[in-house]
């Protein structure tokens, strides 16, 4: 198996030897298994980056960093780097990515697939949670739920939680430094998972915290505080998926994309992108 190569900014590594390669979208955990399966069936893979999180977990295979320049510039890489399919591996809530590169796809005539960790909503106690469809609607209810909130809803929302709780002594966890000033009382704890139960007891203990934000992110890496939260009755906010685009089919196993990418069907490339993506 290969190790990973990667190169910043211009968001062009692998572009001159993407040809006929799988298109992996997303730096998630998912993302990187899948890139390892393909490398194991000697599937090229290129997988693309966001750039937004300092010091990713890098895949196997080559991988590029950086953007494509919307709809357009990703459509325009995939012809012209020949890309055989795309795989959009993103975070459930990185809607502008996936909506880009369903249109891309579309424009370019190649099969899109996404690949998507189970959400929360079955999970045990998930009937007591309170469920929203937005961030404004999370930090309307932590407001009226508790007085000192733990946010875990990324640094790129928080601006949405300042105003219900700008006087609120509240606790975010981020992965890196907030996008936007915060307010004084507010304490910003770093932490990169996997968490365990005992770690997030401690936490919430520490800080007195009486409710807890999240979105349904899904995965086993940051369950515990979902575990932990419920079994001491604390109320948990979960903000809503926003599902994938129209027409995408979607798969929320690694082994079922590479699957996919790797079935017969798809190499032949004279079906439009949704009829293959829905037969295989």
């Amino acid at each position: 198996m290969s190790g990973p190569s990667a190169a910043a900014g211009s968001g062009t590594a692998g572009d001159a030897d993407a040809g006929g390669a799988v298109l992996i979208l997303g730096g998630t955990g998912e993302a990187r298994a899948l890139a390892a399966l393909l490398v194991d069936r000697g599937i090229p893979v290129v997988s693309s980056l966001a750039g937004r999180v300092s010091k990713p977990r890098l895949p196997v295979g080559e991988v590029r960093v950086g953007g494509f320049g919307g709809v357009d510039g990703l459509a325009v890489y995939l012809r012209e780097a020949g890309v055989r399919a795309v795989i959009d591996a993103t975070h459930p809530f990185a809607r502008v990515i996936s909506g880009n590169a369903a249109a891309a796809c579309v424009a370019a005539g190649v099969p899109l697939l996404r690949l998507e960790r189970p959400g929360w909503s079955q999970a045990p106690g998930a009937e007591s949670w309170h469920w929203v469809d937005s961030h404004d609607a999370a930090a309307d209810t932590a407001a009226r739920l508790g007085m000192r909130p733990l946010l875990t809803v990324g640094r790129q929302s928080l601006d949405r939680f300042i105003g219900p709780l700008a006087d609120v002594p509240t606790v975010v966890r981020v992965v890196d430094p907030p996008d936007h000033p915060l307010p004084e009382q507010w304490l910003v704890l770093r932490a990169r998972g996997p968490y365990t139960e005992d770690g997030e007891r401690e936490l919430i203990d520490r800080h007195g915290i009486d409710v807890l934000v999240t979105k349904d992110s899904g995965g086993a890496l940051t369950w515990p505080k979902m575990a932990v939260a419920s079994d001491a009755g604390i109320p948990v906010v979960v903000v809503r998926r926003p599902g994938p685009p129209p027409g995408v089919r979607v798969v929320d196993a690694p082994a079922d994309a590479a699957d996919w990418a790797t079935h017969p069907r798809l190499q032949d490339m004279t079906t439009p992108w949704q009829d293959i993506s829905r037969e295989i």
